[in-house]
């Protein structure tokens, strides 16, 4: 087989794998997404907004803090790929929306020194936590049955869990969902307004 034959069979040879690796990739993603039930979302909301985790500076934060605003909480680890990938659009979106009342938090599940490393390298723009091995459990309240990384819950204005994604999250997707949010106020607040 000539040389240029080569080329061009291992060059479709490529394509096809890469294809066929990303189209795996969606399929099982979204055979691991999570439907909630009501129920479901509510406790995990609790349960996420009840816990208090310290920061890369060891200082403990309660997550219940950021309540009011568009939550988006991720799960991550320094050597998640996945969650290496989608990092640097959260930190575009935190810039993009912030202002508007979106708050992106991170909650590493990963050692402290490694966790402070990539919050310099990638210049993170929003509340990094970690987490320990316990954490794990607050995944698991949140819905992740599978105790995978990414897991990313987005929680509206108030309190309420509205949409969980298992894997890299999708920036176009998760824009569709949290815009929408932001214009919406708490409900204690709708409330307020209409006695």
């Amino acid at each position: 087989m000539s040389k240029l034959k080569q080329v061009i069979l291992y060059s479709c040879v490529a394509i096809f794998a890469l294809g066929a690796g990303s189209f795996m990739r969606t399929l099982l993603s979204e055979a691991y997404q999570t439907e909630l039930t009501s129920e479901e979302s509510q406790q995990g909301a609790q349960a996420i907004l009840a816990a208090s985790l310290p920061d890369i500076q060891g200082k403990n934060q309660e997550v219940s803090q950021w309540l009011g605003k568009v939550m988006v909480v991720n799960f991550w680890a320094t050597w998640c790929t996945p969650c290496r990938e989608e990092i640097p659009e959260f930190i575009e979106a935190q810039k993009k929306y912030g202002e508007q009342g979106l708050i992106f938090i991170g909650i590493a599940i990963d050692q402290v020194d490694k966790v402070k490393m990539f919050h310099q390298e990638f210049g993170i723009n929003y509340p990094v936590l970690v987490g320990s091995f316990d954490t794990w459990s607050l995944l698991e309240a949140a819905g992740n049955r599978h105790s995978a990384l990414p897991y990313t819950v987005v929680i509206n204005r108030s309190g309420e869990l509205v949409e969980n994604y298992l894997g890299r999250v999708d920036l176009n997707k998760l824009e569709k969902m949290v815009i929408p949010l932001l214009k919406e106020q708490p409900q204690n607040e709708q409330s307020k307004q209409t006695s």
